[in-house]
């Protein structure tokens, strides 16, 4: 039996991915969605992917998000992952460190942060984000378990292990939000598929991502 962890952004917590855990289990799959509330540093943030990972038999997968695709590397030499299914995610460098954010990222959240340098919750950062969810309850949900993360937090800068873009992996990407990042997946020769929609899609149509990462953490097995 497969054993996914879900690895939600540390911005926006668990809630993000409760709907697509609830169709994997219903298929017969073991699943534990790591929670990072409390945490404010990198080195925290993936303490708490690393302690979610529950002791059982099975192939287990690692499924990132966001931007937990940026330490998912790290936690999966960490664990032993036997993969990883990367969801509209970010991807560190093949080698090297990475910064957290993007530098255009990084100077549009230094005029969000406040005077102790702590960012507002992640849906305070658009101007319209209505459009990220189904419906209103499922954006209180969402809200109630975000996090704010100080601006040092996305300054800061991860090193993958060596060699990390070999472990068995794939791409699902939500239409074109990390589009760079799926060129790059179909560049290593990852298996990937796109689905139309939005960067919180799993939260629409939890349905299609559950197959989605069922399908390719099968094609990286």
């Amino acid at each position: 039996m497969t054993r996914y962890v879900l690895l939600p952004s540390p911005l926006v917590g668990a809630a993000t991915w409760r709907p697509v855990a609830e169709v994997l289990r219903a298929g017969g799959a073991s699943v534990a969605v790591a929670s990072t509330d409390g945490c404010t540093t990198p080195e925290q943030v993936q303490a708490a992917y690393v302690a979610a990972v529950p002791p059982g038999d099975g192939a287990m997968v690692l499924v990132p998000h966001s931007n937990a695709g940026y330490l998912a590397a790290n936690v999966a030499a960490a664990v032993g992952s036997a993969g990883v299914v990367y969801v509209d995610a970010a991807l560190p460098a093949s080698t090297g460190p990475t910064t957290l954010a993007p530098s255009e990222l990084l100077d549009f959240l230094a005029g969000l942060a406040d005077e102790d340098g702590v960012l507002p919750p992640w849906t305070q950062w658009w101007d319209d984000s209505d459009g990220l969810f189904p419906d209103d309850a499922t954006r209180a949900e969402v809200e109630a378990d975000q996090s704010r993360l100080p601006l040092a937090y996305f300054r800061s800068a991860v090193r993958p292990p060596t060699g990390w873009t070999a472990r068995p992996s794939g791409y699902l990407a939500f239409g074109d939000t990390y589009a760079e990042e799926l060129e790059r997946a179909i560049s290593l020769g990852w298996p990937t598929r796109v689905l139309e929609g939005g960067h919180l899609h799993q939260l629409h149509d939890p349905a299609a991502v559950a197959a989605g990462i069922t399908e390719l953490s099968s094609r990286i097995a």
